[in-house]
């Protein structure tokens, strides 16, 4: 996947019918499962500060999932130091992984990432990342729960 890629077709909302295997919660059921840190930043769309998440540094090997529904997301070889204060990957574990959408708020338009899953909001993908994808997948810590390895 490059950028060229995520913009041309997978910017693109998904209809409903094609919301195979994906889990849907009401409102209700997401704010009982969750932190209010964790409902306001996946189910809301907010942002973590700056270098304030427990993954930010985090140098341990295994697999990133998704702290909403446990799906797997990202590996540890493919995160870097970006530098920006959030964890960063220059690519998904697979195509399937996660949801891209254009996003037009605050004044810009970035490409949001979300599990594709469960639709929780991890961050956003920039084309300033590392080779070989030139990706940058810059994700909230509390969208994460990594699964390590021994």
């Amino acid at each position: 996947m490059n950028w060229k890629d995520l913009n041309q077709k997978n910017v693109l909302r998904k209809r409903e019918e094609e919301l195979v295997d994906k889990i849907i919660k009401s409102d209700k059921e997401w704010k009982s499962k969750l932190t209010q840190e964790q409902y306001n930043i996946c189910r809301k769309k907010d942002t973590e500060k700056p270098f304030s998440g427990m993954y930010c540094d985090c140098k341990d090997k295994g697999i990133y999932r998704c702290s909403c529904c446990n799906a797997k997301l990202f590996e540890s070889e493919t995160k870097f130091d970006s530098g920006t204060g959030w964890p960063s990957f220059f690519k998904s574990i697979n195509n399937d992984a996660i949801e891209c959408i254009k996003d037009t708020s605050c004044g810009m338009m970035r490409i949001e990432v979300n599990c594709n899953k469960c639709g929780a909001h991890l961050g956003h993908v920039f084309d300033d990342g590392p080779q070989p994808t030139n990706l940058r997948y810059c994700i909230n810590s509390i969208s994460l729960r990594l699964d390590k390895l021994d």
